[in-house]
């Protein structure tokens, strides 16, 4: 009999209900009772904002089970203060679920990123990619002295940086520090050339001042990128600049 699973890409949403079906009837057969466990109540001990991008499933790339980590993703992984939507959902991970780990997770070669960069129109997205236009102009000296080919990629990590401190200074991990509620922010960087995630350095957990810690990471990512530029341009992976 034909596996659908074998099928390479979905051609029609019937092929989508095939895989579905397919997947579960495999997932019940090597490991009996996995849909009754997912039942219970989650406990995950992580959150991930990540970028909504197809490439980037928080899942698999960190190897954790459904329920084990909770997702908000969107365009180039911004948070905002005005967006109810990124806010309600930290909120709902920190105070209810407990978490204890934000990962604010960007990647290379980031539509949203590049855009910002170049300054171009899209359509409504505009408004949102704003955002990191503003990262971009509040970095300019530093983007600026790198050769255009790694600006992307710089932009990509200056984002995160800014979006940690975003997170950090909400009312809800203000109120959670305040009561002693043990819950970090992470700043990470996802590599889709080699499935890779890189630690930008950026860890908040409601004791350092935040405005030496971004600093710092700032510090290491013009550090970072600058001796990038001095190696060779062929093969090269982000990681590679590492200091």
């Amino acid at each position: 009999m034909h596996d659908p699973m074998e099928n390479d890409t979905p051609d029609n949403l019937e092929d989508l209900f095939a895989h579905n079906r397919t997947w579960a009837a495999r997932m019940e057969r090597d490991r009996p009772g996995f849909f009754t466990s997912l039942v219970k109540q989650q406990t995950p001990k992580y959150m991930w904002i990540g970028c909504s991008d197809s490439r980037v499933p928080a899942n698999q790339i960190t190897g954790l089970e459904p329920g084990e980590v909770f997702v908000h993703r969107n365009v180039a992984n911004i948070v905002v203060h005005s967006d109810l939507n990124a806010l309600s959902a930290i909120q709902f991970a920190v105070e209810r679920l407990k978490v204890q780990h934000i990962m604010v997770v960007g990647h290379y070669g980031c539509g949203g990123v590049q855009a910002a960069l170049e300054g171009a129109r899209i359509g409504l997205a505009d408004n949102w990619i704003r955002h990191i236009q503003d990262v971009r102009d509040r970095h300019r000296v530093l983007l600026s002295s790198l050769p255009e080919e790694l600006r992307a990629d710089a932009l990509c990590e200056l984002n995160v940086t800014e979006q940690v401190v975003n997170v950090a200074v909400s009312t809800v991990m203000e109120d959670a520090w305040s009561r002693k509620q043990s819950v970090s922010i992470h700043g990470w960087a996802f590599g889709v050339h080699d499935g890779l995630l890189q630690d930008l350095g950026m860890t908040l957990d409601g004791v350092k001042p935040i405005e030496a810690l971004y600093k710092a990471a700032v510090q290491r990512i013009r550090y970072k990128w600058s001796k990038r530029a001095e190696l060779p341009q062929a093969n090269v992976d982000p990681a590679q600049a590492e200091p």
